[in-house]
């Protein structure tokens, strides 16, 4: 589609670009910032989200990345934390691809507004497990089911994802909260990649703005791994609350 947008606008859309780079490599709701204002410079709630998916993807590769060079992303049992979340991302994504642009734009904010109100006034549900070793997902079939429902979830609507992976990751899972991000953010790149492609051939990206949003969020994720990892695990678990009540917020009146 063409939309004439000034100067200005692709400015602010860089600069909450780079803003969710960084939160979503230290706690997630990064989308809840980019989503509802692309929609309210007149991108349809559709075109929206698919476009937003290309900023992820960018981040996500570079947050992937980041943590790896620090040695905070465990490999060991990756390929059965991340197969799960494709599959629901497949899901998920088709669902909001094929879903009237009427519905979707509704939906897409109180879906967002209900996860991010869960977190925050469940806050047992960032409660992770300290000193003890990592879960293997197939000694813990449950989070398996998780796994693919965070999937959906994220390749519906993306905003917010973090905000339920984590409590799987940390919670369930049992990984300490810098390398659940690590995790999380590996998840995040699969099944927004899934999610992405069929955005692309349903003809749903702006690549204009999907590509300011590319480089200012693969920037803001290098420099947001980078703080992650300094930080001590209360101190995330307390900017992953904030960022939950920020988002309940922007999804109120965004």
């Amino acid at each position: 589609m063409e939309l004439d947008l000034n100067l200005g606008q692709y400015l602010l859309i860089g600069a909450l670009g780079l803003v969710a780079g960084v939160i979503n490599m230290m706690a997630g709701g990064g989308s809840n910032l980019i989503l509802p204002v692309l929609m309210v410079f007149g991108i349809p709630a559709d075109i929206a989200n698919g476009t937003n998916r290309v900023g992820v993807f960018m981040q996500s590769v570079s947050g992937v990345f980041g943590f790896h060079k620090a040695k905070r992303l465990p490999t060991e049992d990756l390929p059965a934390i991340i197969w799960p979340t494709m599959v629901g991302g497949l899901i998920g994504a088709l669902c909001a691809s094929f879903a009237p642009v009427a519905v979707l734009k509704p939906l897409l904010l109180l879906t967002m507004l209900g996860v991010a109100a869960l977190v925050a006034f469940n806050p047992n549900l960032l409660v992770h497990a300290h000193g003890v070793e990592p879960v293997r997902v197939a000694d813990r079939p449950n989070a398996r089911l998780a796994l693919i429902v965070v999937g959906m979830y994220g390749g519906f609507v993306q905003a917010a994802t973090g905000f339920i992976l984590l409590p799987v990751l940390a919670g369930l899972l049992r990984y300490d909260l810098v390398r659940a991000n690590a995790l999380k953010v590996c998840c995040t790149l699969g099944f927004t990649l899934v999610a992405l492609t069929i955005f692309i051939s349903r003809g749903q990206v702006m690549w204009d703005v999907g590509l300011v949003l590319a480089v200012c969020s693969a920037i803001g994720a290098r420099l947001g791994v980078k703080t992650a990892i300094k930080l001590k695990q209360e101190t995330l678990r307390k900017i992953l609350f904030v960022m939950t009540l920020v988002a309940v917020v922007l999804a109120l009146f965004g």
